[in-house]
């Protein structure tokens, strides 16, 4: 009996090497439960999963993956969102797996930290940049390489945030490995010094992978906290109000910009140097 060819090997230039897009095409339906033709050509990212529910909820589409590291969802008019989980290790995989239908526009919908008094719950930030300070990205790229978005896709994002006439910052985030970090004064002073304007956990990773998977990519930030001070750490109540007052409105900026995108029809471009 002829044992069957390992679908991972089909495409490979190299005999019993794995093709790495083969490899993402395979792992993509397998951590969402979704079919690859069921992705759409933009894709929104979260790390929580009421956002999803949202999502779904409002476009009246099915949740994939439950019961899986990562869920998904497509609207009608072929936006999809992905809950992807925590921490840059997870951001790397996402966009990893997101080069196996080589999407037109990737938009992270994620909660930081507020570094500045001037930054208070409830901003949003549209960051110019991120510092690599999680470690994960430099299996992707040496340290002087930056943590960029995608700045036309920012544009997009930035116009739908002034024709709603919602306030906005920009500035450079933090990105850190370090969940439980309030405690460490050295540390919160090693950001300020650096003059970031919030800290979270997933930003740069994203950044970095979708640059080495030439992935046109951005983030729209909703500071959740403002650790700087003791009364400014997140809680679950305090976490919970940030939900209540702000998620539908940071879900709906991230759907009306991929829509303008998609409906502009301009490409984003992204170039390797």
């Amino acid at each position: 009996m002829e044992s069957e060819q390992n679908p991972l090997l089909v495409h490979s230039h190299i005999p019993g090497q794995i093709d790495r897009f083969s490899l993402a095409k395979n792992w993509l339906p397998r951590y969402t439960g979704m079919p690859l033709e069921e992705f759409g050509e933009y894709i929104l990212l979260t790390n929580f999963h009421n956002y999803l529910e949202l999502f779904a909820a409002r476009f009246k589409c099915q949740i994939r993956g439950v019961g899986r590291p990562m869920q998904a969802a497509t609207s009608a008019d072929g936006l999809t969102m992905i809950n992807f989980g925590i921490g840059s290790a997870n951001a790397a995989t996402v966009m990893d797996l997101l080069s196996a239908i080589r999407p037109k526009g990737v938009l992270f919908l994620g909660k930081c930290g507020g570094l500045k008094h001037s930054s208070e719950i409830g901003h949003f930030i549209l960051p110019i940049a991120a510092i690599r300070g999680e470690g994960t990205s430099l299996d992707y790229f040496p340290p002087e390489v930056p943590a960029l978005p995608s700045f036309k896709l920012h544009k997009f994002v930035s116009n739908i945030l002034l024709d709603s006439e919602t306030d906005y910052r920009t500035g450079v985030v933090y990105t850190t490995n370090r969940r439980m970090w309030e405690h460490d004064d050295a540390f919160r002073t090693k950001m300020q010094d650096m003059t970031c304007i919030a800290v979270d956990m997933e930003t740069a990773t994203l950044f970095i992978v979708g640059h080495y998977n030439q992935i046109a990519r951005g983030a729209l930030l909703l500071v959740s906290d403002v650790p700087i001070t003791p009364d400014g750490v997140k809680t679950e109540a305090s976490d919970q109000r940030v939900t209540q007052m702000w998620a539908e409105r940071h879900l709906d900026v991230g759907i009306r910009a991929m829509a303008t995108i998609g409906q502009s029809g301009e490409q984003i471009r992204h170039f390797r140097y």
